[in-house]
């Protein structure tokens, strides 16, 4: 049974940064990319970032191309979000997603907020 399970939201100001993790079981992690999406407050839920399974190709929504950085640890089977200089248009629940099983994990609370 595929499992994600997303964590590191919280609140914090225009300018800080968070780092997401996203810990995966009852799948061969390395074997699968992983993408990070998030849906804001009315908004649609939108593609933020992808990794392939050695984490050599990334790909990145244009409005977080140069702060935000997807990683990947196979030995650990987690998959990271690192956001930095954020601002409240980042706010958002994050999600956890794997392609191949379509699958979404529970999301996690982004708010950028003085």
């Amino acid at each position: 049974q595929v499992q994600l399970v997303e964590s590191g939201g919280g609140l914090v100001q225009p300018g800080g940064s968070l780092r997401l993790s996203c810990a995966a079981s009852g799948f061969t992690f390395s074997s699968y990319t992983m993408r990070w999406y998030r849906q804001g407050p009315g908004k649609e839920r939108e593609l933020v970032a992808a990794i392939t399974t050695g984490g050599g190709s990334t790909n990145y929504a244009d409005s977080v191309k140069g702060r935000f950085t997807i990683s990947r640890d196979n030995a650990k089977n987690t998959v990271y979000l690192q956001m930095n200089t954020l601002n409240p248009e980042d706010t958002a629940v994050y999600y956890c997603y794997v392609p191949w099983f379509a699958s979404w994990g529970q999301g996690t609370q982004v708010t950028i907020s003085s």
